[in-house]
C-alpha cells in the first residue's frame, strides 16, 4: 500500500536540496516514513510506528550518500531526512538544559578547547521537543561520568537522527550550529562530552549547606549605646556594727 497525499512540492524540493548537500560531505542519509495527519506513515503494512522512523525496513544497509540514489527517493515524495549515525559522524542527544549550557560555554571559548584538544565547535541540531544533538566524530564510548545518565544518549552504529528542514509534529527540525557555519568540521566526542559532564554538575540542584547564626555587629562608625548601669540597691547595714558606734 503506498500513500499518494503529498504536502506542496517546495517541501519537497527543500528536502531533496538537503538530502543531497548532506550526501555531498559523506553524510549517509535515508528517507523517512512521510508525516500525515499527524502520524509517520511508511510503506510497511501493519507499521506500529507512528512517530518519525525509517521509510525503509533495511534503512541501515541502505543508507547512502550517492546522490544519485538519494535524488531517486526524493524524486515523488516529502520524506523526512533522516541521517545514518556510526559511520560518518556519532551524536549526543542531551536535553536542552545541558544543549544551551554547552553551547554557551563554547561561544564563550571561542568554540576552542584545552590546549592539545582542537576545535570543539561543531553542527549542532535542535527538535522542536528540546533535544540538543551535537554532531561528533565517530567511535568513542560514553565517558564513565555520563553511563549512567538517562537523558544523555549516544547515537552510533545503528541509529539515526531526523535533520533539518525534517517537520514533526510538534515543529521543524533546525541547525543552532550549522554545518556550513563551522566547514563540516566534527569535533572530538570525548571533548565534548567533558562540557555535558560540566554542564550536569553545574545544573545539579546545590546541598543547602545549614549556616550558624553570625554575631550581630554594629556597621562601622556607628555611635554604640554604653551598657546599661545597674540601679543603685542600698546595702543593709548589720546591726552589731551600730552596735558598735554607739559604744564608742
Amino acid at each position: 500500500m503506498r500513500w499518494t497525499v503529498q504536502p506542496p512540492s517546495f517541501g519537497r524540493l527543500r528536502l531533496r536540496r538537503a538530502a543531497l548537500r548532506y550526501a555531498a560531505h559523506g553524510w549517509p542519509v535515508t528517507p523517512g516514513a512521510v508525516l500525515f495527519k499527524g502520524r509517520f506513515r511508511c510503506d510497511r503494512l501493519s507499521c506500529p510506528i507512528l512517530g518519525c522512523h525509517p521509510a525503509q525496513e533495511t534503512w541501515e544497509r541502505d543508507a547512502s550518500d550517492r546522490p544519485d540514489r538519494v535524488s531517486a527517493w526524493w524524486r515523488t515524495r516529502p520524506h523526512p531526512v533522516l541521517l545514518a549515525t556510526g559511520h560518518a559522524f556519532d551524536v549526543l542527544d542531551v536535553p536542552a538544559r545541558l544543549g544551551l549550557r554547552v553551547l554557551c560555554t563554547l561561544r564563550l571559548r571561542g568554540g576552542a578547547a584545552m590546549p592539545g584538544q582542537g576545535q570543539l565547535r561543531g553542527p549542532v541540531a535542535v527538535t522542536p521537543t528540546g533535544r540538543w544533538m551535537f554532531l561528533v566524530r565517530p567511535g568513542d564510548t560514553l565517558r564513565p561520568e555520563l553511563d549512567d545518565s538517562l537523558d544523555v544518549i549516544q547515537h552510533g552504529s545503528g541509529s539515526w537522527i531526523p535533520a533539518p528542514p525534517t517537520l514533526l509534529p510538534e515543529g521543524p527540525v533546525r541547525w543552532a550550529v550549522g554545518p556550513q557555519e563551522v566547514g563540516w568540521y566534527l569535533p572530538h566526542s570525548y571533548a565534548v562530552q567533558q562540557l555535558v559532564v560540566d554542564a550536569r554538575e553545574l545544573a545539579a540542584p546545590a546541598v543547602p549547606v545549614p549556616r550558624l547564626p553570625r554575631p550581630r555587629t554594629a556597621p562601622a562608625g556607628a555611635v554604640t549605646a554604653p551598657p546599661p548601669v545597674a540601679a543603685h540597691v542600698p546595702v543593709a547595714v548589720p546591726r552589731q556594727v551600730s552596735t558598735l558606734r554607739r559604744a564608742l
